[in-house]
């Protein structure tokens, strides 16, 4: 047989070739380690420091130090002024149909001028801040939206201010059933029947990722018969935008829809998904809305996001786990997620979490970290780590887990029959109707053996009043500031202590006879100036924890 041709070429060389280009390599080293004899190794000076002999030498040390401290501070704060800055323009760039003058005199006109909210947040307690503006939103509102997470709808109602709404007078209230998608299409249709008989309800999904128009135009263009990502999918959106038409138009008049709720509800997502664009921030934090934000939806409707509830202490834990704001409120992770375990049914968290049976809660967590490949130093489990994370998990918008309805519909006190027929007129119901079951039609859900059964602890109450709000010990970050302060004062007590014992041992020698003369001192003055200044022009090159003599 013949031998097929080799497609490659062969890279053997010959001996003569091979030995010139060792010799060619050879020669370019010698030639670098030539240039570089030239040039010589210059090591970096090392700073001698403070010599032992000069006069004040701890007191010259701390000096350098605090200057070095406020010189660090001055430029952290350089930064988040900047930061700042390029955040507004950001804003001003993606929403360049809302120009400053248009926005100026909205914030005005409902009491949302920054100085004033920078000299609240100073002075005032943030929890004071939340409920001031809460009330804010609710008087300015013709119509205000309840946010509920369907996983947990009677949890995420809040009877103290729904009675505050009811009293106010005119105002409708509409409860919104948000992260529809997280719940059994059953169990959605149970609470969706249970709701309506006390207010209007809207089966609602917000997407949690909104884009600019014209970058969803274009992929639009691009791909017309490709589905959408699913967190980019809203669902429920005409139903709750042609309820807010037919009550403007019955009104004959501009309205106010203020969007209310307790923490990760999604109340920004709701009003990001209306507007089709990133006006509200939002986030897996909690509580990152601080303050009212008016957003135009168009020429009539102009929709108002809020902060958050505040959840009183008398709820039961795991209310405080589920609805707490960690940036009001400091939840330790361990507690919180102990207390959602305690509600939910134990055979279907194993099944989710893929653990063996456990007989507390801190059984599973170490098995929980052990799976998931959460170690500390040593091979130990790192419990605190698995409650954090079971935490975030069911107080996102990616767990799937539900509630059953009360058996019987009991309204709540501050309802009667004349307030549930009122919240209900001048809103075509009957379109509603139609609307929610196209998009619970529409969603996807997930089934019932998927998703975890949880035990709910009822309507939570909340904290509208100052009165009842305690004031509360100062922020880990205010302490670490006020901890720094203190240290600058002492540090400088120290300092004019031992500047005030030179001299008043100068003075002594001066009546003993052995007084320094005006000439010496004024040069002691200047060497202890230059040194000071020398040493905080390069922060990084000096180390002023070494001495040498």
């Amino acid at each position: 047989m013949k031998r097929p041709k080799l497609k490659k070429a062969s890279k053997r060389m010959t001996c003569h070739k091979r030995y010139k280009i060792q010799k060619k390599v050879r020669e370019h080293h010698r030639k670098l380690r030539k240039e570089a004899k030239k040039r010589g190794h210059k090591k970096p000076r090392k700073d001698p420091g403070v010599p032992n002999s000069a006069p004040f030498k701890e007191a010259l040390l701390r000096e350098a130090e605090l200057r070095k401290q406020r010189l660090e501070e001055l430029k952290q704060q350089q930064k988040l002024d900047r930061q700042k800055e390029l955040g507004k323009k950001r804003k001003l760039e993606t929403n360049p149909d809302i120009k400053p003058s248009n926005v100026e005199p909205m914030e005005k006109a409902f009491g949302l001028c920054k100085t004033e909210n920078k000299a609240k947040s100073g002075k005032q307690n943030s929890k004071k801040l939340y409920c001031q503006e809460l009330k804010k939103v609710i008087e300015a509102s013709d119509v205000v939206l309840e946010v509920l997470d369907a996983r947990d709808p009677l949890g995420c109602r809040c009877p103290q201010v729904e009675e505050a709404i009811v009293q106010s007078g005119q105002k409708k209230l509409v409860l919104i059933l948000n992260k529809s998608d997280l719940v059994p299409k059953e169990n959605l249709e149970s609470w969706l029947n249970y709701l309506k008989k006390e207010l209007p309800t809207v089966v609602f999904r917000a997407s949690t990722k909104p884009k600019d128009k014209g970058k969803i135009t274009k992929r639009v263009k691009a791909k017309k018969n490709a589905a959408p990502f699913r967190s980019e999918v809203c669902f429920g959106k005409e139903g709750l935008w042609k309820l807010l038409v037919s009550f403007q138009e019955t009104c004959g008049k501009a309205i106010q829809v203020g969007v209310i709720g307790f923490p990760n509800v999604g109340k920004s997502s709701i009003i990001n998904s209306l507007k089709q664009e990133q006006m509200c921030n939002v986030g897996v934090s909690m509580g990152l809305t601080r303050s009212m934000q008016v957003v135009p939806l168009d020429k009539q409707i102009t929709i108002i996001d809020s902060p958050s509830f505040i959840v009183s202490p008398l709820n039961s834990s795991s209310a405080l786990a589920l609805r707490s704001p960690a940036s009001i409120e400091v939840v330790k992770p361990m507690e919180a997620a102990s207390a959602i375990l305690a509600q939910a049914d134990a055979r279907q968290v194993v099944l989710k979490y893929t653990v063996p049976g456990y007989r507390n809660s801190l059984e599973f967590f170490t098995m929980l970290a052990q799976r998931r490949g959460m170690h500390q130093k040593g091979g130990i489990p790192n419990v605190e780590g698995a409650a954090k994370l079971l935490w975030s998990e069911w107080t996102g918008a990616s767990l799937a887990y539900y509630c059953h309805t009360p058996t019987s519909w009991t309204p709540p006190p501050y309802f009667n029959e004349s307030i549930v027929v009122d919240m209900k007129r001048d809103f075509n119901l009957e379109e509603l109707e139609k609307n929610n079951a196209q998009t619970i039609k529409a969603i996807k859900g997930p089934h019932l053996a998927s998703s975890i059964l949880f035990q709910s602890s009822g309507l939570t109450n909340g904290i509208i009043e100052e009165k009842d709000i305690h004031e509360e010990l100062p922020k880990r970050k205010e302490r670490k500031q006020e901890e720094k302060e203190d240290d600058k004062d002492s540090d400088q007590e120290i300092i004019d202590e031992e500047l005030d014992e030179k001299s008043s041992g100068m003075f002594a020698a001066e009546e003993t006879g052995e007084a320094l003369s005006e000439e010496s001192t004024a040069g002691e003055q200047s060497t202890r100036s230059f040194i000071l200044d020398k040493m905080i022009e390069d922060d990084d090159a000096y180390d002023f924890s070494t001495d040498y003599v």
